[in-house]
Parts: structure tokens; C-alpha cells; sequence
């Protein structure tokens, strides 16, 4: 049983930083998923997988998994960058041509 710990990303469609301040632990597949015959879906008997719990901080995600006997590997996010340009350089294209 081993489990990954990381801080989720934004979404393509989010412009804001909701929901990723926590930091996420969720367990490795112990099994691969397989296809069910009857109707095609994606099916698993491995029911941690579904499982995902959330931290206010690292320490305390550690301390959990460290607590249960949980083997677990951090992911630490890359720093954020913020690029600077002023507003009038969206327009910048067309005043060149």
C-alpha cells in the first residue's frame, strides 16, 4: 500500500486559486482496472484508489500516513512565476503591422 501527496493544480478552466492551497494524499492502484463485459464500463476491485483525503498542510499529511504505516512519495509543486506585462501589450500585434 503506497500513496502519493501532492498539491493539486489548477484546472485549464480556472483562472483562480481555489482548491489548491490543501495538499491531497491518494493511493496508488494496487491492481489494474479491467473492462467489464456486459456493458464496457471500466471497472476495479481495488476500493482505496477511490479513496482521496485532503490536509491543511503537509506535516499533517505526513503525519497521517505516517501514523497508519503508509508508504508515500511527495510531489512538491513547482514555484509559481508571475509574468509582468502591461495591458496594452495584448495589442502590441497589431500595432506592428
Amino acid at each position: 500500500m503506497s500513496a502519493r501527496i501532492y498539491k493539486p493544480t489548477r484546472t485549464a478552466m480556472q483562472s483562480g486559486k481555489a482548491g489548491t492551497k490543501q495538499w491531497v494524499l491518494e493511493f496508488e492502484p494496487a491492481e489494474a482496472r479491467f473492462i467489464e463485459p456486459l456493458m464496457g464500463w471500466t471497472g476495479s476491485s481495488d476500493t482505496r484508489s477511490q479513496l482521496r483525503m485532503h490536509f491543511e498542510s503537509l506535516e499533517h499529511a505526513k503525519a497521517f500516513a505516517d501514523k497508519h504505516g503508509i508508504a508515500y512519495e511527495i510531489e512538491t509543486p513547482r514555484p509559481h512565476r508571475l509574468r509582468r506585462q502591461a495591458y496594452a501589450d495584448n495589442f502590441s500585434y497589431y500595432r506592428l503591422k
